[in-house]
Order: structure tokens, then sequence, then C-alpha cells
């Protein structure tokens, strides 16, 4: 191997790691603040591609039929849920009212948009935009239906609702969208030779934005209000509870967060790859391990993880392209048993 292949692995590399990057620190959050390992995150992925593509194909985008449904669902289990409490306190119709804009008008919103507007002649950006305007509500609202109503249960329970959630979304995934995949547009043509490496604009892109939203969630955290809660909440949660921290408000921006990350992920690899309703699986699972590595709890290790999949998965295709899945999943094996040598046993809370 000489240099120029071994730079280019390297670009190739940091560029998937910085994606899988996203996935992690997504991971990483739902878990640290409601325990749940949110095994849907890559459904966000296709998803995402999908809907950018649909717009940029001109076609409208059926995910948004989608939306309208668990919209119509989610406003029937609020109202339920404020049925079943109605012998103990008053009707909370002040709640309802904004249940029912949120999750009614919402949508119907967004479909009155997205017949209005010509969104193939968009900047990119705004296609981007109006894509996470109908995944991140998406998101929350599987958090509502799926997730809220056992938040205390054990992290083996929500584990089994997370996988049913995920072959759910995959089923749904498959009727809207069908079997086939789509790529976008790049975001850039531009490309660049450093000495024997070809630099593309599209790894770029990839790596600025990833970089970036990494930093605005490390500010996000530090210096908001809603951040240091969201921390307070995965550092302890009863005691988040008992300072007045809403831990239901917390889950709804954790699964808000991740579903604009792994719309993000989807939309930096569309225009790489051909992606697929099932494609972001396998590539949230190499999230997932750049998460174990950083123990589900900490955000710079399962960046640092993620760097390190991304060029264990392009040093491993060149010289075990067959093994190469193989080779990044077994990465977790001796992570899992060093940290089940270093680390405490203690009961489940």
């Amino acid at each position: 191997m000489d240099f120029g292949i071994f730079a280019v692995l390297a670009q190739d590399g940091v560029t998937n790691g910085a994606v899988y990057a996203l996935l992690a620190m997504a991971l990483v959050l739902v878990f640290s603040v409601t325990r749940i390992i949110f095994l849907p995150q890559g459904e966000f992925i296709g998803f995402g591609a999908l809907t950018l593509a649909a717009l940029q194909g001109g076609q409208f985008p059926k995910l948004i039929w989608l939306l309208i449904g668990i919209g119509i669902l989610t406003f029937l289990v609020e109202l339920g849920s404020a049925l079943r409490q109605v012998r103990y306190k008053p009707l909370p119709k002040r709640h309802l009212m904004w249940s029912g804009v949120e999750n009614l008008c919402y949508p119907l919103f967004v479909w009155a948009l997205a017949h209005t507007f010509n969104w193939q002649g968009m900047p990119m950006v705004v296609q981007v935009l109006f894509t996470l305007g109908v995944t991140v509500p998406l998101g929350i609202m599987i958090y509502r239906i799926a997730f809220q109503p056992m938040a205390e249960a054990s992290v083996l329970v929500l584990l089994i609702v997370s996988v049913g959630v995920h072959f759910a979304m995959l089923g749904m995934g498959l009727f809207i969208f069908g079997p086939e995949g789509s790529t976008t547009l790049p975001f850039t043509d531009w490309s660049t030779e450093i000495g024997a490496m070809l630099v593309s604009g599209q790894s770029v892109v990839v790596m600025v934005v990833s970089a970036s939203l990494i930093g605005g969630l490390y500010l996000f955290f530090d210096r908001t209000l809603y951040g240091k809660a969201l921390r307070a909440t995965a550092v302890n949660r009863k005691g988040a509870q008992l300072v007045g921290i809403g831990t239901t408000q917390a889950g709804r921006m954790a699964f808000g967060l991740a579903a604009a990350l792994g719309t993000l992920a989807g939309t930096l690899i569309a225009p790489l790859n051909t992606v697929g309703y099932d494609t972001g699986f396998v590539v949230a699972l190499k999230g997932f391990v750049a998460a174990i590595v950083g123990g589900l709890a900490s955000y710079p290790l399962a960046a640092a993880g993620a760097i390190l999949v991304g060029l264990l998965e392009s040093y491993s295709s060149f010289w075990a392209s067959a093994y190469k899945e193989v080779i990044v999943f077994t990465l977790i094996i001796p992570v899992l048993a060093w940290r089940s040598l270093t680390s405490g046993h203690g009961d489940e809370e």
C-alpha cells in the first residue's frame, strides 16, 4: 500500500466516521436520558434520505402520510390518557388543544406546504430543513406512543419495545417507499488535489457539518437551560424529577434530537451511496459500536470510537473486503470484555 492509497482510505474512513459520530451521539443521548437503546435510529437515515430524494425529484414526499397517520394516533393516545384521569382532575382542555395543534394541525400544514411550493427548485439547505420538519416530529410522536407510557420499565422491557418499533418502522418504510433505493444530489461538485490525494467537496461537507453539529451539541448541553436539564436527567432521573425537571419533556427532546441527527446522517450519505428504506439499520449499528466504545455515556469517547470504526471499516475493505462488516462488528467484543473487567457490577435500579 503506497501513501496515495493510504491517504484515500484515511479520507474515506474519517468521512464515514463523521457520520457514525452523529449516530453514536444520538444513541448515547437517548440512552442516557431515557435508558432506551434506540434501535429505530437507522430508520430515520433511510426516511430522511428518501424524503430528500423525493423533493429533489419533484415528487410528493410520501412520509408525510405516515406523519399524518401517527399524528392522529398520538392525539387519540393523549385524549384517552386525559379521559382516564378525568375522575381525579378536570379535563386538561389547554393540553388537548395544544396536542391537537401539534399532532393534527402541524402534519396538515406540512402537507399543504408540500403541495404549495416547487421543492425541486429550492436550495438544498431549504430541502433539508423541510425534511427535518417531517422527520423530527415523527420521532417525538413515536416516543409518545411507544415509550412514554412505560418510561419507568426496566431496560430489558424498553429494549424489547425498541425492537418492536424497529420492525414496525421497517414495514412502514417498505410500504411507503418500496424496495428501491435512491441517491440525492451532492452538496457540492468541488474537488481538489493535495499531493497524490483527491479531496472531494462532499467529504469536506460531511466532516464540516458533523464537526459543527458536535460542537453545537456541546454548546447546547453546556450553555443552555434545556441542555443542562437533559444532562441532569441523564445523571439522575429521580433527582431531576425532584427538582422539577420534566423527564417526559426531556425524553421528547432527546427523541427529537435523535431523529434530527439520524435524518442529517441520511442526507449526508445519500449523495455517496444508494439509500433504501432499510439501509440505515447497518449504518446505525456501526454508530452503536462507536457508542459502546463510549460506554453509552461519554460523548467524546463515542465520537472517537466513531472515527475508529470508520478507519477500521475503510482499511479492512482494502485488505479483506469480504469480511469488513465482520471486522467492524467484532470490535465490540474486546470493548465489552474490557468494560466488564474494569467496571463494577450493580443491580439495576
